[in-house]
């Protein structure tokens, strides 16, 4: 599975952006489609999740900015990102757990990432 992210940029503090998604086709089941981010010098952290149920999960530190929501049936989701702050920039790369229903196992997969500063 191939995941493509869209979206980044620079903006304000204050400011918004909204990041996508697209996972390629695949015979098997995307269980669980995410947001992860990797500022410069520290680990990658998640961001939020999304199953395909509709459950989301946050960062305490973006819950109340940001929202992620998504259409599994056509293997996108999005991040819309609000008052952005300058600690808000990284790289922001999109995840994806897909059930092989011929191996009965999780495989995870990453994007190759999209760079969000927020500075003024």
């Amino acid at each position: 599975v191939q995941l493509v992210e869209a979206g980044g940029g620079l903006v304000q503090p204050g400011g918004s952006l909204r990041l996508s998604c697209t996972a390629s086709e695949t015979r098997n089941s995307i269980n669980t489609m995410g947001w992860y981010r990797q500022a410069p010098g520290k680990r990658r952290e998640l961001v939020a999740t999304l199953t395909a149920q509709g459950t989301t999960n946050y960062a305490d530190s973006v819950k109340g900015r940001f929202t992620a929501f998504g259409d599994f049936a056509k293997r996108v989701v999005w991040l819309q990102m609000n008052s952005l702050k300058p600690e808000d920039t990284a790289v922001y790369y999109c995840n994806a757990v897909v059930y092989s229903l011929a191996f009965g196992v999780d495989y995870e997969y990453w994007g190759r990432g999209t760079q969000v500063t927020v500075s003024s």
